[in-house]
């Protein structure tokens, strides 16, 4: 699928236009780090208000999708639902891909469904463009640090080309092969951080119910088996019951869904049976239904502690 660069320059301030999609939390905090290295930003906002910010850096507001997309060589969209993606991206005269011109780049940083990744791919080959799916791990923190994990599907060329720009978001960026792979190693990550999460909300919820000092236990155990980067994120936040969202509850329900209705295509036996991620699943949706599906991920402690009587 190798196919020769169309942008052989490498990439730099002055030559390169960039458009983004999606200004919450994650978005806004990555869209900051490429203004504060010098690059040119034309945003778009369902809620022009909330651009304010970015504005304030330096961003240009577009009307439309489109509109920044023609304002733009690489258009990043980071936004909530792969229904979100579709319209954005695909929308008929409004979407990114109507306004882009050839040799254009989408590079989609949204927790999103494989298949429409695939999709995306294939709609802007038909235009000579390109896309990337690039979610991303590691929290409103990471954002802000430009410290995030990359998984990246698409092209490997492009990919390597669009490096200077993923770098100064992410630490790690990493090719996981052809289009919705990136997407697929993030409902992987997803389960994991699920099933993590869970793990320490229930430990956390038995030390306080043992008598333990839960910041002391806490540091006892994290240099062990029991440590994990989700605990150096969220441990101290879920024991101050700081539920502030880096990614909001509900998303953690689409992500491990995406994972959990998985089904391989070609052949029936190949469908993937999760267990601890159907529980997963349903604790986070049962945060969803209390009302707390705007909460961040870490609000699953709530969850247990409720099934707990607390």
């Amino acid at each position: 699928m190798s196919t020769p660069n169309p942008y052989p320059a490498p990439i730099t301030p002055s030559n390169i236009r960039i458009g983004w999609i999606g200004i919450g939390v994650m978005g806004s905090a990555m869209a900051s780090r490429l203004l504060s290295a010098g690059y040119t930003l034309t945003i778009y906002a369902r809620t022009p208000s909330k651009a304010a910010p970015l504005i304030s850096l330096g961003a240009q507001l577009a009307a439309t999708p489109a509109d920044v997309a023609k304002s733009s060589d690489i258009v990043f969209t980071m936004l909530g639902h792969p229904h979100d993606v579709q319209q954005i991206i695909l929308a008929k005269d409004t979407g990114v891909l109507s306004g882009l011109s050839a040799n254009g780049v989408i590079v989609d940083h949204t927790s999103s469904h494989p298949d429409l990744a695939a999709e995306i791919f294939v709609a802007a080959r038909e235009k000579n463009c390109w896309t990337v799916d690039a979610p991303v791990s590691g929290g409103d923190i990471g954002a802000k640090n430009g410290s995030l994990t990359i998984f990246a599907g698409g092209d490997r060329e492009i990919v390597d080309w669009l490096s200077p720009l993923l770098r100064l978001m992410g630490s790690k960026v990493t090719y996981m092969g052809g289009p919705g792979r990136g997407q697929s190693c993030k409902i992987a990550n997803q389960i994991v951080v699920g099933a993590n999460l869970l793990g320490l909300s229930e430990g956390l919820v038995f030390a306080r119910k043992a008598g333990l000092e839960r910041s002391h236990w806490m540091e006892a155990v994290r240099g062990g088996a029991a440590g994990s980067k989700v605990m150096e994120l969220f441990g101290r936040r879920m024991m101050d019951g700081d539920f502030k969202p880096g990614g909001f509850a509900e998303y953690m329900v689409k992500d491990m869904g995406m994972g959990v209705n998985f089904v391989e295509e070609v052949k029936e036996d190949k469908v993937v049976v999760m267990p601890g991620a159907s529980l997963t699943k349903q604790l986070f949706s049962g945060m969803v239904a209390n009302g707390d599906g705007k909460l961040g991920t870490q609000g699953l402690i709530s969850v247990i502690e409720r099934i707990n009587g607390n």
